[in-house]
């Protein structure tokens, strides 16, 4: 049991920080959906490129509307 616990508690903080990045992007896509080049690709890379999709966009996608 001890090592389950171990492994929960080394996994829970970065689950967490996975659900903070994807519901940040999204937010920010949400919030910028008018005013951004093809929203419907960069939605289905944040969703489905898990993690990566979301670091992907923070670094190209924010770029298309500024």
């Amino acid at each position: 049991m001890s090592m389950m616990s171990n492994t929960l508690a080394l996994l829970a903080p970065i689950f967490i920080l996975y659900v903070i990045l994807l519901v940040t992007a999204l937010v920010d896509l949400i919030r910028h959906w008018n005013s951004r080049q093809n929203p419907v690709v960069w939605l289905v890379i944040i969703l489905f490129v898990s993690t990566i999709g979301s670091i992907i966009y923070f670094i190209f996608g924010r770029k298309d509307y500024r």
